[in-house]
């Protein structure tokens, strides 16, 4: 296999029908009726969180260490293995300090080295032997070594119980390498080229590469930017779904503006204190991909006209408070799409976040969607935007080139494995190992996919499921692997939901 994207396409098949018929199109709460979809899923959820990698949350599963005073866990008969961290691995790692387990009272940890060019050292042309030196946190008295850190089901216990139940991926990959905002423009658009102007970042490094983002500007269609701002060309799906008539949104804490200025601008002001114990504002601007483009922002962040409107067009634009999500729950009438973004203190990113406060948002969260009307024909995809810099032992396949002379450095200075096919500089990847884990009705039960898929796959899933077409002008989407061998769409009684408990991540009953 060349270092093509081919191998996307092999994955990536009809979706399955549902008993004898091709389309479903019954009622659906919250759903035009006379909007088609190609798979039983009339609601997709999609809860992203920040900065994690595969190794980091899922090294040694389904095994924990099951210390006295931590959530135990036991995994179910039969579970499959996945390409964790053996032991030789452990015992004998390339890298200058070996893995370790993190437990439940070391769950504050400080933020590693996650950016474009770091990374790319860290894996070290395929030898993934230099996380120390180039992701490792070195500053505010930061041991470099917690870069090889992970943690079992002692403490991430809600995830490994939600692989338990459902279907999780241990070959699910960031799009390319890089921080926050290239995953979350590559989630949307499948694209980050298209990037003006050349930005530079508070200490004076360049988030935008010829044309591509490789850091996190703000965006610049949004008042609570505070700093360095870009905007994005192109189209990205909110664009599509538009096109469609297909409801959508993304609900964002702390979107709603805690005030105004005297110019009328949003004032985000909303803070809750980080595990780091420091106030941390809920909404984070460059967190909000669809405030990159001016044809889906809502820079002033205006209240949707009512809870009968969101999912619609109407002066909110579709970028939301995620209040504004659970309103329109209330009225059965959540969106056929939605993105769902915690307040920053539980969104998982190390730092200002933790594992235990990520848990309770996730858990609340997916715990509150089943109790839902329409948890019967929905899908919860719970992914990540980048990995932190965290170790994982995988060396991604790389199937999109580049060369830029400031940024790329995987196989030599200025190399990503040569000249991009595209002619677009500055998207090595694919990037970093990420959890993936569905939530569904129509999950496999039990199940770990070992297909090779990325952000764009959950693009690549909305544009399949919707009839929508892909995006083009280079981006990923069209080549993706598929998400559908997560699923059994042929289900005659689906499964039930699994309700866990918001702290421990321990199951309380199944419904």
């Amino acid at each position: 296999m060349n270092n093509g994207r081919i191998y996307r396409f092999l994955t990536a098949a009809v979706f399955l029908s549902f008993g004898a018929r091709l389309f479903f199109s019954g009622p659906a709460l919250g759903a035009d009726p006379r909007v088609k979809t190609t798979t039983p899923v009339k609601h997709l959820v999609v809860i992203f969180q920040e900065n994690v990698s595969f190794d980091h949350y899922f090294a040694t599963y389904p095994k924990a260490a099951n210390p006295p005073g931590e959530p135990a866990f036991k995994p179910l008969p039969g579970t499959p293995s996945i390409n964790g961290l053996t032991g030789p691995l452990i015992a004998a790692n390339p890298n200058s300090a070996k893995p370790f387990r993190l437990g439940r009272n070391e769950a504050v940890t400080c933020d590693q080295n996650h950016e474009y060019t770091a990374e790319q050292k860290a894996y070290n042309a395929g030898l993934v032997d230099r996380f120390v030196e180039f992701a490792g946190a070195t500053y505010s008295n930061c041991d470099p070594k917690v870069v090889m850190g992970y943690f079992d089901g002692n403490t991430v216990t809600a995830l490994w119980n939600y692989a338990q139940r459902f279907a999780m991926s241990d070959n699910f990959y960031a799009s390319t390498f890089g921080p926050s905002t290239p995953g979350a423009l590559n989630l949307i658009s499948g694209q980050t080229h298209g990037a003006t102007p050349s930005a530079l970042d508070y200490r004076g490094e360049p988030v935008v590469v010829e044309g591509t983002v490789v850091g996190d500007p703000q965006p610049k269609f949004d008042d609570c930017s505070t700093r360095e701002t870009i905007e994005m060309s192109g189209r990205n799906i909110g664009n599509i779904l538009n096109g469609k008539g297909v409801t959508w949104g993304w609900f964002s804490a702390g979107f709603r503006p805690t005030g105004r200025s005297g110019s009328g601008r949003a004032v985000c002001a909303s803070t809750h204190a980080g595990s780091d114990g420091r106030p941390r504002g809920d909404y984070i601007p460059h967190h909000e991909p669809f405030q990159y483009y001016e044809s889906t922002a809502n820079a002033r962040h205006l209240a949707p006209e009512s809870a009968a409107t969101v999912g619609k067009n109407d002066r909110a634009n579709h970028q939301y408070d995620l209040e504004d999500f659970w309103d329109a729950a209330k009225i059965n009438n959540i969106p056929a799409v939605s993105f769902l973004k915690a307040p920053a203190y539980r969104d998982g990113h190390a730092g200002y976040s933790d594992p235990l406060a990520e848990q309770v948002f996730i858990v609340s969260t997916v715990n509150r969607l089943q109790g839902l009307k329409e948890w019967k024909d929905m899908a919860v995809v719970i992914a990540y935007d980048d990995s932190d810099g965290w170790y994982d032992h995988v060396m991604p396949p790389i199937v999109n080139r580049s060369n830029a002379p400031s940024a790329d450095a995987l196989t030599g200075p200025g190399s990503c494995g040569g000249p991009p096919k595209d002619g677009y500089q500055g998207r090595c990847g694919l990037g970093p190992r990420l959890p993936l884990i569905i939530v569904s009705p129509f999950s496999k039960t039990n199940f770990v996919d070992h297909s090779v898929t990325d952000q764009t796959s959950i693009l690549r899933f909305i544009e399949k499921n919707w009839s929508l077409g892909s995006i083009g002008s280079g981006s990923f989407d069209a080549a993706a692997g598929s998400l559908e061998n997560m699923f059994d769409f042929s289900l005659k009684k689906p499964g039930r939901a699994l309700i866990l408990d918001e702290t421990t991540g321990e199951p309380v009953k199944q419904r």
